[in-house]
């Protein structure tokens, strides 16, 4: 399987000819990333996860284009393009579907806090092909499963530094890689990331960096 990092949260994975992108939002490459895509998985509504413009012209344009959310996104989906509201499924935590002949599980359920005045929304994060893992902006960790690939949201306004090396140290995954990193300059970068490369390592994890456009094999 391929893995190509886009800016911020949004990943594309690709494996026998088949696509699936997650998390296309308004700080990526989104019309680059959805090229070709067979499925898209969002996890949650905010706009650096999903650019509902560059979505739904997806949407309207590639018939065959099948789309994974949380009830509120897929509503809002459904209502901007009625055409496509077979292909726009409904997916909550604990399901198992079948995305570009992938298999993918559901986890978590809310949103990270931010602050107790923002209202908390739904949030999937989704386990593929029994190996990837994208938690959507939530430090879930998934249970019951062995997670391969971890991605790692590496800063966001609701998270900190400790809880980063946690979630990595308590999904103890071989591989990690970082997403939701679009708010960081290159000294935030190196911080969080040499704490995260440092601990990982003590439990079995090798976090490796990607920039934007860079694919690996996973």
């Amino acid at each position: 399987m391929l893995l190509t990092k886009f800016t911020h949260a949004c990943v594309r994975l690709e494996q026998d000819g088949r696509v699936l992108v997650f998390d296309p939002g308004n700080f990526s490459e989104t019309e680059q990333a959805l090229d070709g895509a067979d499925a898209v998985l969002i996890t949650h509504e905010h706009p650096d996860h999903i650019d509902v413009d560059v979505v739904t012209s997806a949407l309207q344009e590639v018939r065959s284009l099948q789309l994974f959310a949380p009830a509120g996104v897929a509503a809002q989906l459904r209502g901007k393009v009625p055409d496509a509201g077979q292909r726009i499924h409904t997916v909550a935590p604990g399901e198992d579907f079948e995305a570009a002949g992938l298999s993918v599980r559901c986890f978590g359920g809310q949103h990270a806090l931010i602050h107790p005045q923002i209202p908390v929304v739904a949030n999937i994060g989704y386990f593929v092909d029994s190996n990837v893992y994208h938690p959507g902006d939530s430090f879930v960790v998934p249970d019951g499963v062995k997670v391969q690939t971890l991605l790692v949201p590496i800063h966001a306004p609701w998270n900190k530094v400790g809880e980063v090396v946690d979630f990595v140290i308590g999904v103890r995954a071989p591989k990690a890689f970082p997403i939701h990193d679009a708010l960081l300059n290159e000294n935030g970068r190196g911080l969080v990331e040499g704490h995260v490369t440092r601990f990982g390592a003590k439990y079995g994890t090798e976090y490796r960096h990607l920039s934007s456009g860079d694919t690996v094999e996973v």
